[in-house]
């Protein structure tokens, strides 16, 4: 008799012995495993479900490296700059000029502008010292050469100092010598700004001054200036460096040269070498008799051309000459062209100074703190803002302004009675000036 029940199977086996009752087993019966089911899927089918699985991560990837760089990237296809940080001017200017040339009022009264209506701090005149400072040597004839350069102002602050320097030293001072600078081009000397005599007797109490130096010291280096050993002197130098660092050199060599010698003395000093400075900028530096002379015919003529408005008229020195922009390393709106015109003249002008490591070029910042010079289209608007109306005379004196025909334009447009300073003087009265270069129109207008 067979049974299963549950994987056992029951079995009857009659015993060798002569038992005549069945006896039932129940034996454990092997487990079949049944062979596992595989899918047997196309080559093709299973390199497209690979792929896409590939192409998933990837779109995943992309996607968390975009959430990841966005920013940078957005700010660099669509930077936000800072209010003021870029110049945008002439789109202002754009969106005014109908509003500008139809505005014939002024909310001032021109003759109001010549009268102080602020408590002015009083001006003294310099205190004169007591005594003549000495220093205390055995060094006689010590000869003391500077090279001032930079633009007017920067040469006249340089001769300030020079003077400073040599009453500091004891020296004898050369008449200073003007730097040729390749941007100005400008080869005129001391005489042809200043009255030397002038300059020579009102110095005389308190230090020597003279045109040439000894014979027997220029035979020593060919009769050449330039092969005088030059001293480099730090910048904003103090009088304690230059009695402790450049005196000495007068132990060595009776001469001592300078060059450049632009800022290079400090702004606080002893009074008595203060004083010198004094002296010289306020009553020492007398310009030169044929300046002086056309200056005052220029004057006369600015005067009876403004009759208009009762000879008064404004005088604006623009600093917009392309070597001003140049050293500003400020962005205008003239694109590409603009900068890598203002990059050759840079280094025409001044080497490679900009390409040091240490020098950061940043027009973004410089415009923000305010060192980018003003455009003449923002002078005009800066003037009509104040309330100057388009009736008044404006004289403008600089130098070539860059981009000429371009940027004086709106100027024009907003003040019609413009005049420049080529305008004021016959080229018979500045041809004795074209030699040299110095230009007395510009002189007039920057006093």
């Amino acid at each position: 008799m067979d049974a299963t029940f549950n994987y056992y199977t029951s079995t009857t086996t009659s015993s060798s012995s002569s038992s005549s009752s069945p006896t039932t087993h129940f034996t454990k019966t092997s487990r079949r495993k049944l062979p596992r089911r595989r899918e047997n899927l196309p080559i093709g089918k299973f390199f497209r479900r690979r792929i896409v699985r590939y192409l998933l991560l990837f779109i995943l990837l992309f996607v968390s490296g975009m959430i990841t760089f966005i920013s940078p990237l957005f700010a660099m296809l669509y930077p936000n700059y800072p209010p003021g940080s870029i110049y945008r001017s002439h789109e202002v200017f754009q969106n005014l000029l109908e509003d500008i040339l139809s505005d014939h009022s002024s909310d001032i009264q021109l003759s109001d502008v010549w009268r102080y209506k602020m408590k002015m701090k009083e001006h003294k005149p310099c205190l004169t010292p007591t005594t003549r400072q000495h220093l205390e040597t055995s060094i006689a004839d010590k000869y003391l050469i500077i090279e001032a350069n930079g633009g007017l102002n920067q040469q006249r602050a340089s001769i300030c100092n020079a003077v400073a320097v040599a009453g500091l030293l004891n020296a004898t001072l050369l008449i200073p010598r003007l730097n040729f600078h390749n941007v100005w081009r400008d080869a005129s000397e001391f005489g042809d700004i200043y009255d030397e005599e002038h300059f020579i007797s009102t110095l005389k109490k308190y230090v020597d001054v003279v045109r040439e130096l000894p014979k027997e010291l220029m035979e020593h280096y060919d009769f050449n200036i330039s092969k005088i050993p030059n001293v480099r002197v730090p910048a904003w130098a103090s009088a304690r460096y230059y009695l402790e660092q450049v005196y000495p050199v007068f132990k060595d060599q009776r001469i001592l040269r300078i060059a450049p010698f632009a800022n290079r003395l400090a702004s606080s000093l002893p009074f008595h070498i203060q004083y010198l400075r004094c002296l010289t900028n306020y009553e020492a530096l007398k310009f030169s008799i044929p300046i002086t002379t056309l200056a005052k015919s220029l004057v006369e003529r600015m005067t009876v051309n403004s009759s208009g408005s009762g000879g008064k008229y404004v005088s604006v020195h623009l600093r917009f000459e392309e070597d001003m922009v140049a050293f500003s390393c400020c962005v205008y709106d003239g694109g590409k062209h603009e900068q890598l015109e203002m990059e050759q003249i840079r280094e025409r002008g001044w080497g490679d100074k900009f390409k040091r490591k240490n020098y950061i070029i940043d027009p973004v910042r410089f415009r923000i703190d305010g060192r980018c010079p003003m455009t003449p289209l923002e002078v005009g608007m800066m003037l009509r803002g104040m309330g100057f109306s388009n009736t008044t005379p404006i004289y403008l004196a600089a130098g070539k302004i860059y981009e000429a025909d371009k940027n004086i334009a709106p100027l024009k447009k907003m003040f019609p009675l413009l005049h420049t300073k080529d305008l004021l003087a016959s080229l018979d009265e500045l041809s004795s000036f074209q030699v040299s270069g110095s230009n007395p129109a510009s002189t007039v207008f920057c006093l």
